[in-house]
C-alpha cells in the first residue's frame, strides 16, 4: 500500500520505486517525494555514493519533515539508510500522516476523526454501508463503491452490487478508481477479504486518495452553498418588496374611491335620506375605515422590516414605484382625513335643517287648509246681488253681516301674513318643493287680494242702499259683533293647541309648558264670554217670541248659530288635555336625551384622559431600558395585549353615541370630547404601540445580525437617550456628534474632523432631513463588524461552480443548485459576451454585482 502511495505520486516526477526500504536507502527518492508532494524545493541532496552522503540526504529529509511541525520519534538517518524496514514504514506513514491526512477536516475534528466523519455523511444514504472505523467496515467493498457513485454516478451501477460478493465489489471499486479517479490500487482485495482486520493504515491511506480526488466537488458544494443563501434572501426580499406594492397599491386605490365620496356635500331632499348618509358614515367610521388604519401601519412596519433586512444583508434600500413611498402613502391619507373633516358636522347640520324644513312646511300646510278652508265660498257670497230684492230689514241685516265679515276678513289678516312668511323662510332654507308652496301662497295672496276688493265693492253697495233701509236687529248685530271675535278666538285657541313643536332642550320644553298653563287660566274668562253671547241668542229668541216677530229663521248678520260656538267650545276642551299630554311626552323625550348626554360624557371624559395616558406611557417605555430587548417587547406586547382588551369600552362609547345621533342631540354640555375626538385618540394609540413594538423587533434583527451584545446595545440605547432630550427619537446633527464623542469616536474640531463627521452624516442620514434615528445610529456602530457575505465573495462561489472558467452553463447551474434557485439564476443571469464565450454561456459575474447593487433583480 505504501509503495503504491508513494508511486502515486513519484510518477509526476517521472520515476518510481520497487522496494522501499532499499529504493530510499541513498536519501534521493526520498527527497523527491517530499518536493512532489509539498510543492516546496528541499536543500541540494549529495550525489556520492558514500554512506557519509547518503546520511547526508536522509537528514536533510527528515530536517523537512520536522520543519512542518512533525516529530520524529527514534527515526534516524542511519537506520534509513541501513534499510531498516520498520523505521522506513514508520518514516513513509508519517509522510502520509502529515502531507495526505492531517489537512483533512471536517468541523474542526482531528485528521483520522474528519476523514472517518466525511465517510460516514458521504455514504449515509446507501444501504448495507455502515462506516464506523478503518477496518473492518470496508471488508465487504460497498463503501468504496459508495463513494465512488455518490461524486461519480455514472461510473457504478450500485444499484447491482451484493453484499455477499465483497471480492467483486472491493475489485470494482480499485479498478474504476485506478482508470478513471487516477487512483492507483494501493490494497488487494483478496487480502482484504482473507483478513479478519484489514491493516487501519493502509485503508486510511487509500480512502484519503479518494477525498483529495474529489476535494474539488466538496469546494462546489461550499460554493453552491453560498450561492443558495445569498438567492434565497434575494427571493425572500423581492416577495417583500411585491407584497408592499400590492398593498400600498390597494391602499392608495381604496383612499382614491373614498375621498370623492366624502367631499361630496350634495344635500338630499328628504331627513331619511340625510339619515341613511349618516348611518353611512358611521359604517364607514366604525367598520371600513379601522382596517385600512391598520393597513396603513402594516405598510408602514413591512417596510421598516424590509429595509432592515436589506441593510442587513448588505443589499441596497428599497425604492417603491413611483407615488407607493410611504410618505405618498402619508400624503394621500392627509387628503382622505382633510376629505372627512367637517363631513359628519355637515350632515348633521343639514339634517337639522330639513328638520326645521319639514317642520315650517308641515306648518305651512296646516295654516294654508284652514285658511283655504275659510275663504271656500267667500267670493261666490261676495258677488251676490241678494241685497236688490231684499226687504228693508233683510239690507240692514246684510250690511251689518258684511260689517262682521269685514271685521273676520280683517282677523285672517295675520294668518295670511304668516303664510307668506313660512313661504318666505322655506324659499331662504332651499326647500326643495319650494315651487308647489310658492305657487299656492301665490294663490292665497291673488286670492285675498281679490277678496279685498269684493269686500269694498259690496260695502259700496250696500252703503248706497243703506239710505232705503230702517232699522236693524241690535242685538243679532251685538251678538254678531261679539260671536265673530270670540269664534276666531276660538279657532285660533285650536289651532294653538294643535300646532306642532320642535325643541331640542328641557328649557324648551319648560317654556311651552308655561305658555300652556297661562293659556289655561284664561278659560274660566272665555267661558264668561261664550255664556255672554249665548244669552245675547237666548234673548232675541225671546223677543221673537214675545213680540212674534217674523224672522227668517237665522241671523241675518252672522253665520255663526250658538250651536257651532258650543261645538268650537267642546273642542277646545278636548284639545286642552291632548295638549298636556303632548308636553309631557316631549319633557319625558327630552329627560331621556339629557340622560344619553350625562352617560356619553361621563364615559368619554374617562376614556379620552385614559388614551392620552396611554400615550405618555408608551413615550416613556420607548425611551426607558429594562431588561434585554426581548424583556422590552414581551413588556410591550403584553401592554398592547391591556390596550386591545379596552376596545369594549370604546365600542360602549359608540353605541351611546350612535343612541345620541338617532335622539337627533347635537349638543352635550357634559364633556369637552366628541366621538371623533375619541377615534383619531385611539387610532394613534394603536398605531403608536405597533410602531415601537416594529421599532424593538427591528433592534432585534440589528442586533442579532450585526452580532451586537445586549451590553452594547444597552450603552447604545442610554447614550441616545441621553442625548435625545426632547424625547423625539431622533438626534440631531451636534446632539449626534456628542453622542459619538461619548461612546470614545475621536472626531476633532478641525477641518479633517469635520471632514469625517459630514461623511459619517452622509450614511446615517443620506436623504439629509437633518435628523438621525436610533436604527440608523445602530446601523453605523455596527457597520465596521458586519459579517455580511459580499458580491465578490458570491462572485468566486460561482466561479468554483464553473470550474474556474469567466462564465457558466446552465446545465452547471442545474446540477450544483436547488431547482428553484436554478431557475431564478437563469431566468435573470444576461448571456455572456467575453472571447472565451460558448453558445448558452451565462454571465455570472454583471449578475452577482447585481445583487449588491441598483437593478432590477
Amino acid at each position: 500500500t505504501f509503495t503504491a502511495w508513494c508511486n502515486s505520486h513519484l510518477r509526476k516526477a517521472g520515476t518510481q520505486i520497487e522496494n522501499i526500504e532499499e529504493d530510499f536507502r541513498d536519501g534521493l527518492k526520498l527527497m523527491l517525494l517530499l518536493e512532489v508532494i509539498s510543492g516546496e524545493r528541499l536543500a541540494k541532496p549529495e550525489r556520492g555514493k558514500m554512506r557519509v552522503h547518503k546520511i547526508s540526504n536522509v537528514n536533510k529529509a527528515l530536517d523537512f519533515i520536522a520543519s512542518k511541525g512533525v516529530k520524529l520519534v527514534s527515526i534516524g538517518a542511519e537506520e534509513i539508510v541501513d534499510g531498516n524496514v520498520k523505521m522506513t514504514l514508520g518514516m513513509i506513514w508519517t509522510i502520509i500522516l502529515r502531507f495526505a491526512i492531517q489537512d483533512i477536516s471536517v468541523e474542526e475534528t482531528s485528521a483520522k476523526e474528519g476523514l472517518l466523519l466525511w465517510c460516514q455523511r458521504k455514504t449515509a444514504p446507501y444501504k448495507n454501508v455502515n462506516i464506523q472505523n478503518f477496518h473492518i467496515s470496508w471488508k465487504d467493498g460497498l463503501g468504496f463503491c459508495a463513494l465512488i457513485h455518490r461524486h461519480r454516478p455514472e461510473l457504478i451501477d450500485y444499484g447491482k452490487l451484493r453484499k455477499d460478493d465483497p471480492l467483486t465489489n472491493l475489485n470494482t471499486a480499485f479498478d474504476v478508481a485506478e482508470k478513471y479517479l487516477d487512483i492507483p490500487k494501493m490494497l488487494d482485495a483478496e487480502d482484504i477479504v482473507g483478513t479478519a482486520r484489514p491493516d487501519e493504515k493502509a485503508i486510511m491511506t487509500y480512502v484519503s486518495s479518494f477525498y483529495h480526488a474529489f476535494s474539488g466537488a466538496q469546494k462546489a458544494e461550499t460554493a453552491a452553498n453560498r450561492i443558495c443563501k445569498v438567492l434565497a434572501v434575494n427571493q425572500e426580499n423581492e416577495q417583500l418588496m411585491e407584497d408592499y406594492e400590492k398593498l400600498a397599491s390597494d391602499l392608495l386605490e381604496w383612499i382614491r374611491r373614498t375621498i370623492p365620496w366624502l367631499e361630496n356635500r350634495a344635500p338630499e331632499n328628504t331627513m331619511q335620506a340625510m339619515q341613511q348618509k349618516l348611518e353611512d358614515f358611521r359604517d364607514y367610521r366604525r367598520l371600513h375605515k379601522p382596517p385600512k388604519v391598520q393597513e396603513k401601519c402594516q405598510l408602514e412596519i413591512n417596510f421598516n422590516t424590509l429595509q432592515t433586512k436589506l441593510r442587513l444583508s448588505n443589499r441596497p434600500a428599497f425604492m417603491p414605484s413611483e407615488g407607493k413611498m410611504v410618505s405618498d402613502i402619508n400624503n394621500a391619507w392627509g387628503g382622505l382625513e382633510q376629505a372627512e373633516k367637517g363631513y359628519e358636522e355637515w350632515l348633521l347640520n343639514e339634517i337639522r335643517r330639513l328638520e326645521r324644513l319639514d317642520h315650517l312646511a308641515e306648518k305651512f300646510r296646516q295654516k294654508a287648509s284652514i285658511h283655504e278652508s275659510w275663504t271656500d265660498g267667500k267670493e261666490a257670497m261676495l258677488q251676490q246681488k241678494d241685497y236688490e230684492t231684499a226687504t228693508l230689514s233683510e239690507i240692514k241685516a246684510l250690511l251689518k253681516k258684511h260689517e262682521a265679515f269685514e271685521s273676520d276678513l280683517a282677523a285672517h289678516q295675520d294668518r295670511v301674513e304668516q303664510i307668506a312668511a313660512i313661504a318666505q323662510e322655506l324659499n331662504e332654507l332651499d326647500y326643495y318643493d319650494s315651487p308647489s308652496v310658492n305657487a299656492r301662497c301665490q294663490k292665497i295672496c291673488d286670492q285675498w287680494d281679490n277678496l279685498g276688493a269684493l269686500t269694498q265693492k259690496r260695502r259700496e253697495a250696500l252703503e248706497r242702499t243703506e239710505k232705503l233701509l230702517e232699522t236693524i236687529d241690535q242685538l243679532y248685530l251685538e251678538y254678531a259683533k261679539r260671536a265673530a271675535p270670540f269664534n276666531n278666538w276660538m279657532e285660533g285657541a285650536m289651532e294653538d293647541l294643535q300646532d306642532t313643536f320642535i325643541v331640542h332642550t328641557i328649557e324648551e320644553i319648560q317654556g311651552l309648558t308655561t305658555a300652556h298653563e297661562q293659556f289655561k287660566a284664561t278659560l274660566p274668562d272665555a267661558d264668561k264670554e261664550r255664556q255672554a253671547i249665548l244669552g245675547i241668542h237666548n234673548e232675541v229668541s225671546k223677543i221673537v217670541q214675545t213680540y212674534h216677530v217674523n224672522m227668517a229663521g237665522t241671523n241675518p248678520y252672522t253665520t255663526i248659530t250658538p250651536h257651532e260656538i258650543n261645538g268650537k267650545w267642546e273642542h277646545v276642551r278636548q284639545l286642552v288635555p291632548r295638549r298636556d299630554q303632548a308636553l309631557m311626552e316631549e319633557h319625558a323625550r327630552q329627560q331621556q336625551n339629557e340622560r344619553l348626554r350625562k352617560q356619553f360624557g361621563a364615559q368619554a371624559n374617562v376614556i379620552g384622559p385614559w388614551i392620552q395616558t396611554k400615550m405618555e406611557e408608551i413615550g416613556r417605555i420607548s425611551i426607558e431600558m429594562h431588561g434585554t430587548l426581548e424583556d422590552q417587547l414581551n413588556h410591550l406586547r403584553q401592554y398592547e395585549k391591556s390596550i386591545v382588551n379596552y376596545k369594549p369600552k370604546i365600542d360602549q362609547l359608540e353605541g351611546d353615541h350612535q343612541l345620541i345621533q338617532e335622539a337627533l342631540i347635537f349638543d352635550n354640555k357634559h364633556t369637552n370630547y366628541t366621538m371623533e375626538h375619541i377615534r383619531v385618540g385611539w387610532e394613534q394609540l394603536l398605531t403608536t404601540i405597533a410602531r415601537t413594538i416594529n421599532e424593538v423587533e427591528n433592534q432585534i434583527l440589528t442586533r442579532d445580525a450585526k452580532g451586537i451584545s445586549q451590553e452594547q446595545m444597552n450603552e447604545f440605547r442610554a447614550s441616545f437617550n441621553h442625548f435625545d432630550r426632547d424625547h423625539s427619537g431622533t438626534l440631531g446633527p451636534e446632539e449626534f456628534k456628542a453622542c459619538l464623542i461619548s461612546l470614545g469616536y475621536d472626531i476633532g474640531n478641525d477641518a479633517q474632523g469635520e471632514a469625517e463627521f459630514a461623511r459619517i452624516m452622509s450614511i446615517v442620514d443620506p436623504n439629509r432631513l437633518g435628523v438621525v434615528t436610533f436604527q440608523a445610529f445602530i446601523d453605523f456602530m455596527s457597520r465596521e463588524t458586519a459579517d455580511t457575505d459580499t458580491a465578490d465573495q458570491v462572485m468566486a462561489s460561482f466561479k468554483i461552480l464553473a470550474g474556474d472558467k469567466n462564465y457558466i452553463t446552465v446545465e452547471e447551474l442545474r446540477r450544483e443548485l436547488p431547482p428553484d434557485q436554478a431557475e431564478y439564476c437563469i431566468a435573470r443571469m444576461a448571456p455572456y459576451t467575453g472571447r472565451d464565450a460558448v453558445p448558452g454561456a451565462l454571465d455570472y459575474m454583471s449578475f452577482s454585482t447585481a445583487l449588491y447593487g441598483e437593478s432590477d433583480l
